[in-house]
């Protein structure tokens, strides 16, 4: 990893989410989100799992700080969960939610670390969902006084704010297939919920900035997408407009694509230079490639996906391909100029199934080897011109990954979610030495 060179002052993180990890869902006076619903309904979660405890993060934070410090990382990218700051959504913040997050940024500030604060990772207060959710133009307005309470309360120890993480996910899995909360089945109904989250972004950029945040950007996941044959190019650029073009080019460029315009709300344009704001940093989730071909008799999509083939697989079910990152941070590059501003990874990493052995100790090979891999791509889109300023991998620590239950585990550290201890894995002290490379 030394003959990788970044540069000096390169972030190197970990990131996690609140519900993935904290547990405590009726601790504190947290209010409900549309994925405490969500795991509370049959056939929903693999096993019928829920996030009630997860890695019990809430009362074990001061720990995972500690694991954080014994990393060596820079910077932890964490979110604040909506219900537990303002329970229902909306009026008045709940005094016990901002204490736990004073402590845990106090304990992150006291061990040198740099918070990086997510506002939205899909904890979406049920109220608000019941009210139209994400298919509602209020739910951004609501969005935009939680980020004023959370600016004003915690933006003196906040280094970088990201107000919507992955809006895609919420619009794809979350509104258009029902795999994800809240669960609804619109397909190209869900479009909406793009427009109303990016909304949601700008009020928010604009809300953080009146009261001193420091630095803010965005967190969005790209994925290259592949047409299986020539003739399948055109499916392959609508599926691309879906996944990626729908949610960077209103930040970056202040339009939508032409693909899913006539689907978007009456009157988005007027909306669009609140959308487009400057911000300071754009990140980038990236896990895998997508691939596309034109639909079959029935389909009322104008593209089909198709599995990317001919690649070894992560438990989760990725195909891996580093040079597909390489290739999604040169194209960005290329498509957005000068209005991208500099790249933060915000997410990569892998699941695999990760046992403690006999010796007491998580040998995850295969995880080092895909991180290796990937910063090597990373370095490479650098040295073609990609101006990438730092790094966070999924995830610090095992969790509860959302419809799949505790099955993928995605950590640095092993969590046993019987007893919650915690058993750094091989990949840890790997890390730490590029860390300190």
């Amino acid at each position: 990893m030394h003959s990788l060179n970044f540069p000096p002052g390169f972030r190197w993180g970990a990131a996690t989410s609140a519900f993935q990890i904290e547990g405590a869902t009726r601790t504190g006076g947290r209010g409900p989100s549309i994925w405490d619903t969500f795991t509370a309904t049959p056939g929903k979660v693999a096993r019928g799992e829920h996030a009630d405890v997860a890695a019990d993060h809430y009362h074990r934070h001061a720990e995972d700080v500690r694991l954080l410090a014994t990393l060596g990382a820079h910077a932890y990218r964490f979110s604040l969960a909506w219900p537990r700051i303002q329970p229902t959504g909306k009026g008045a913040a709940n005094p016990e939610g901002l204490a736990f997050y004073d402590r845990l940024l106090d304990e992150l500030c006291a061990a040198g670390i740099e918070p990086v604060a997510t506002l939205y990772h899909w904890d979406l207060p049920q109220p608000l969902e019941d009210a139209g959710g994400w298919l509602a133009r209020d739910t951004a307005e609501r969005f935009a006084e939680y980020a004023a309470i959370a600016g004003e309360h915690f933006a003196d120890r906040v280094a970088m704010w990201i107000p919507v993480n992955e809006p895609m996910v919420t619009t794809v899995y979350g509104y258009a297939t029902g795999e994800y909360a809240p669960g609804r089945a619109l397909l190209l109904g869900a479009v909406p919920t793009a427009h109303y989250q990016h909304l949601a972004h700008g009020l928010a950029v604009r809300a953080l900035r009146a009261v001193g945040a420091r630095s803010v950007g965005t967190a969005n996941n790209h994925s290259p997408v592949w047409p299986v044959t020539e003739a399948d190019r055109p499916a392959a650029g609508r599926l691309d407009a879906l996944l990626n073009r729908l949610y960077a080019d209103p930040v970056l460029l202040g339009s939508y694509p032409d693909e899913f315009a006539e689907y978007l709300p009456q009157g988005h344009a007027d909306d669009l230079p609140v959308i487009s704001a400057a911000i300071d940093f754009y990140g980038v989730n990236y896990y895998e490639p997508q691939a596309a071909a034109a639909p079959g008799e029935g389909n009322p999509l104008p593209f089909e996906p198709r599995p990317v083939e001919g690649y070894p697989m992560t438990a989760n079910g990725s195909p891996i391909v580093p040079d597909a990152f390489r290739e999604l941070l040169v194209s960005l590059d290329g498509r957005y100029g000068a209005a991208l501003p500099p790249v933060y990874v915000t997410e990569n990493g892998c699941a695999f199934a990760d046992e403690v052995g006999a010796d007491g100790a998580v040998h995850d090979r295969a995880r080092i080897d895909f991180l290796a891999r990937h910063l090597a791509a990373l370095r490479e889109a650098m040295e073609a011109g990609v101006d990438v300023r730092g790094y966070f991998v999924w995830s610090l620590l095992d969790n509860f990954e959302w419809a799949k239950g505790y099955g993928p585990r995605f950590g640095l550290v092993h969590v046993d979610y019987e007893t919650q201890r915690r058993t750094p894995k091989d990949s840890f002290a790997w890390y730490r030495a590029v860390i300190r490379g």
